[in-house]
């Protein structure tokens, strides 16, 4: 069967809802906090949702951190990989989310930061397994060059898919070059796309630029309007979103990456697969908090009651 492998970060986050950010030197009450897993593990969690089998390759430490982000990768059904670091703890994020729903990230790191060649070397791929690659992890001095390194040995049958983040502009070029190089499908929201190709005149021509600078295939997700899809030989197109009443946008983009991932695992056509990833994402910005993938049958019954 068919897995999402997953060389991203898993951090604890300290999300804090404000009205609005503070200004330099200001204070703010927050109405309301949390401390949860997530990071890289929001999109695992959501491909398991969507009924896809995760394995987590990452790294991840000893502390009261790192039991936070063991345990909930165990209580989501993940299979974890690595036997973890034990002279370091995990890192945190710190995630303010606004009255507009926008979010903004300070981020700690930890031992997710450690994850070398050694590591990578422990994962037995099958062939047609998917491996997640995310620019948090490539933004490690020491991920990044062995993710890239490792890549270079992952048989082509296996697809890769890049989400670059938002750090995807001060990421090193000799190892977002290879990694894009390498991706069968990037996978961006709006701003990330731009960073990419910041020339283009609008979407349609970023995605289409980044499309072309990876193996044919990119995506990049512009809100509410939906998701822009360049694949080889096609004119960039919009696959539309879906209207809901949006209460917290933290973790849609890794609600759409992983039920994307899921979806195309099961053989869906990119288009249909971007279709119901949109779906998952609108269900899941109608849900506070940062892992609000909803399962398969909760998606399954939106796009059947928006056909």
């Amino acid at each position: 069967m068919s897995r999402l492998v997953s060389v991203g970060n898993v951090v604890v986050d300290i999300v804090l809802r404000v009205d609005a950010i503070p200004e330099p030197g200001g204070d703010v009450i927050a109405s309301a906090s949390e401390i949860t897993a997530g990071g890289g593990l929001n999109t695992m969690v959501a491909a398991v949702r969507d009924g896809l089998p995760v394995v987590f390759a990452g790294q991840y430490g000893t502390g009261p951190f790192g039991d936070v982000v063991r345990a909930a990768l165990v209580d989501s059904g993940v299979e974890v990989l690595q036997p973890g670091l034990d002279d370091v703890d995990s890192g945190y994020c710190v995630a303010l989310v606004d009255a507009s729903t926008e979010r903004t990230f300070v981020t700690s790191v930890g031992a997710e930061g450690r994850l070398g060649r050694a590591d990578l070397d422990r994962v037995a791929l099958r062939p047609d397994d998917t491996v997640v690659v995310s620019g948090y992890g490539l933004a490690h001095a020491v991920n990044g060059p062995a993710i890239a390194d490792w890549l270079t040995t992952v048989p082509d049958s296996v697809r890769v898919v890049l989400d670059p983040s938002p750090l995807v502009d001060t990421l090193p070029p000799a190892v977002l070059g290879p990694v894009t190089a390498r991706a069968d499908v990037v996978s961006a929201n709006g701003r990330e796309a731009r960073l990419m190709a910041p020339t283009a005149a609008g979407l349609p021509e970023a995605v289409a630029a980044i499309a072309a600078s990876a193996r044919g295939t990119a995506l990049a997700r512009d809100g509410a309007a939906g998701c822009w899809v360049a694949e080889p030989g096609r004119a960039p197109v919009l696959v539309p979103g879906f209207p809901v009443d949006a209460v917290d946008s933290n973790g849609a983009g890794d609600a759409h990456g992983g039920v994307l991932v899921a979806a195309l695992a099961r053989g869906h056509s990119l288009v249909d697969a971007v279709r119901r990833a949109n779906a998952a994402a609108a269900l899941a910005v109608t849900r506070q908090g940062p892992a609000t993938a909803p399962t398969g049958a909760e998606t399954d019954a939106f796009l059947a009651a928006h056909a």
